[in-house]
């Protein structure tokens, strides 16, 4: 057997704890498995006095997680600092230097600098790894980079933020507002007191980022993403998707198409037959449509302790079997920089609902308005549910075959010029399997 495989941790936080104990627990296993101990040597933190379970005794302790990254008591740096610049791009930048594997769980990072720390990686034959940077315990990344690699990727799209999903599954099954539910989510742990992050969809938007990288070689453009978060999503929304047969959800979603490489994150209706469509609560889900395979989904918890541990120390075990592939698949050299085209140009299905002034002709005029601008519509709902709208408004729900949205987008504005609406019409995508 070869001599053991050191690790050192910086970030000492859940995660970091949730590491040491599933390294600690499955030891035995690990080392058969990979052929060597896999020993954790070192470590850092913000404090040391704080009790988390652990004896940290064990471990040499550095104050500065710098010292950590270009010590020569470990093989490994797993960073665990979090955030796309200060310490934890620091240190990833020493370790690399000091010809140390990393492992991280940090996708803002990895969107922000990933080209040019894989290509440190790449320039002294280095793993950079990150199957916990995107949604916690599912081996995402390693599908996408080695396990469809004989597979042309067409749409790759998903459910990578629990937070959201916790708080549409609670307004959907409750009938709970969305005030009511990202306060649970807060006191549970699931939404910072800041919430801004997860419910604007920022998160989700470096996490596909990522994932774009992973299906189509390109390189990582997190500023290309469109982005939209669930703050608008109403009930009213909810139950017209159950009447319809759909299930909102936030999606990120990439996928090829005629202008280039869509990047966009943003509320959708998902047919309620769909697999992404049963998945509920804080767990995440990704789906790719590839040519070989057709539809495979992939499920499970997206963040949580020993979640995301489970994917650090995946790829730990892989650094220690040798395992050095390019940190995206593809050399950072060979990456393309296809268009990337704005939401604007994306052909698809709509769901529009409208507060419509109570008078006649005025859902005529606006069916006119669709019409000659080639607009089909799937269905058109009328009705007054008390309490539901504006007084002198009435509710109209309007669902497109597909179009451009640029064209939906025009007509909408207008509809609101004509003096047709009571309020703000909102729109919402359907992502049809």
């Amino acid at each position: 057997m070869q001599r053991p495989l050191r690790v050192g941790i910086a970030g000492l936080g859940t995660v970091g704890t949730s590491v040491i104990k599933l390294l600690d627990r499955q030891a035995e296993a690990l080392a058969n498995r990979t052929g060597r101990e896999l020993v954790v040597t070192a470590v850092s933190a913000r404090t040391r006095a704080k009790e988390r379970g652990i004896d940290l005794s064990r471990f040499t302790w550095f104050d500065d997680p710098l010292e950590l990254a270009r010590s020569d008591s470990i093989d490994v740096f797993v960073e665990l600092i979090g955030g796309a610049e200060g310490a934890a791009l620091a240190t990833v930048e020493q370790a690399l230097a000091a010809s140390k594997s990393v492992v991280t769980a940090n996708k803002a990072l990895l969107a922000r600098h990933g080209m040019r720390l894989a290509a440190l990686a790449e320039e002294k034959n280095l793993a950079l790894a990150f199957e916990a940077s995107v949604a916690g315990g599912i081996p995402i990344v390693k599908t996408l980079r080695e396990g469809l690699a004989g597979n042309s990727i067409e749409r790759v799209y998903g459910i990578l933020n629990g937070t959201c999903n916790y708080i549409l599954s609670r307004m959907e099954l409750e009938g709970l507002s969305f005030e009511t539910c990202l306060s649970e989510a807060q006191k549970l742990g699931y939404a910072e007191a800041d919430p801004t992050f997860d419910i604007g969809g920022f998160d989700t938007a470096h996490k596909l980022a990522i994932l774009a990288t992973l299906a189509f070689g390109t390189a990582i453009d997190p500023e290309s993403v469109s982005v939209e978060g669930i703050e608008s999503i109403s009930l009213d929304d909810l139950r017209a998707a159950e009447e319809l047969g759909y299930r909102v959800k936030l999606l990120g979603v990439t996928q090829r198409s005629a202008e280039g490489i869509e990047q966009r994150v943003h509320p959708s209706m998902v047919p309620k037959t769909s697999a992404i469509a049963q998945i509920m609560g804080v767990t995440n889900a990704v789906t790719i449509d590839a040519d070989a395979v057709h539809e495979l989904t992939l499920a499970g918890p997206g963040a949580g302790g020993e979640a995301t541990a489970s994917a650090i120390v995946a790829d730990i075990a892989d650094i220690a079997r040798g395992v050095r592939s390019a940190p995206f698949g593809l050399p950072v050299a060979s990456l393309a920089n296809p268009p990337r085209p704005p939401l604007r140009l994306h052909q698809g299905g709509y769901y529009i609902r409208l507060s419509v002034q109570d008078r006649p002709g005025a859902v005529a005029a606006i069916a006119k308005r669709m019409a000659e601008r080639e607009i089909s519509l799937e269905s058109i709902v009328q009705r007054q549910r008390p309490g539901m709208q504006p007084s002198g408004a009435v509710p109209v729900i309007l669902v497109t075959y597909a179009t451009h949205e640029q064209t939906v987008r025009e007509v909408l504005e207008a509809v609101i010029k004509d003096g047709f609406l009571a309020d703000k019409p909102q729109l919402i995508r359907i992502e049809r399997e």
